[in-house]
């Protein structure tokens, strides 16, 4: 049975009630979602941690207890998938402003706003209605999970969480209860705030092994001669 703090690796497929694919880790699914896309996204497991957050609340208590090897699906209201639609959150913007970025603010299109995503919703009047909703925000979603298997290796949980806080698949090596990550200096300060996350999933403290710019490149240098060689 799936437990909390349990690493679980899964593929899923999640929908909109009544409506479209806004997420999978399945090939058929990503090419629904990625119609039209010169480069789709490839097809990739989900390894995560139960019961800290790296997946939807109520996915994590609803695989809690389950089975490993098994499909699962539950639906999910507003509440417990993404929220309510806020109106307080749809604000009217004047239209000059864009017009001063040279930019053409079209129903339909997002745009970053000093870090809040909006959704231009129409255009008049001189005024243009953005709405900093979530795009799932107000809606009942469904999850279809395949729960794969258990991950009991460590390095492997170590990735899962690198590739969860940081995007990046750092080399790493674990020392007397101590990971070290090598990061370049850029990186380190990042990585320091995610320590206290790292103790509280796995009981161990993070240390970076800072590596220089050069040694970077030089490992991509290296790489491109080995891949010339192979040729």
């Amino acid at each position: 049975m799936i437990q909390k703090n349990d690493f679980i690796e899964i593929d899923f497929t999640g929908r909109v009630k009544d409506g479209d694919i806004f997420d999978s880790t399945r090939k058929e699914d990503l090419e629904k979602l990625h119609t039209g896309h010169n480069h789709p996204v490839e097809p990739k497991t989900f390894t995560f941690c139960i019961g800290h957050k790296m997946f939807l609340e109520a996915l994590d208590d609803f695989l809690v207890g389950k089975k490993i090897g098994q499909d699962y699906e539950i639906e999910l209201s507003p509440e417990k998938a993404f929220g309510k639609r806020e109106p307080s959150l749809v604000h009217k913007i004047p239209l000059k402003i864009f017009r001063d970025q040279k930019i053409n603010p079209v129903p339909g299109v997002s745009f970053n706003f000093d870090g809040r995503v909006g959704k231009v919703l129409a255009v008049s009047g001189g005024r243009v209605m953005i709405d900093f909703n979530l795009q799932l925000a107000g809606k009942t979603v469904i999850y279809n999970i395949n729960a794969i298997r258990k991950v009991e290796d460590l390095s492997e949980k170590i990735r899962a969480l690198n590739e969860f806080f940081f995007k990046k698949d750092f080399k790493f090596e674990v020392k007397e209860n101590k990971i070290l990550i090598e990061a370049e200096d850029s990186y380190s300060k990042f990585i320091e705030l995610f320590k206290d996350k790292f103790k509280e999933i796995l009981g161990l403290d993070v240390g970076v092994k800072k590596i220089s710019e050069r040694k970077k490149e030089d490992g991509k240098k290296e790489s491109i001669e080995e891949d010339k060689k192979a040729q």
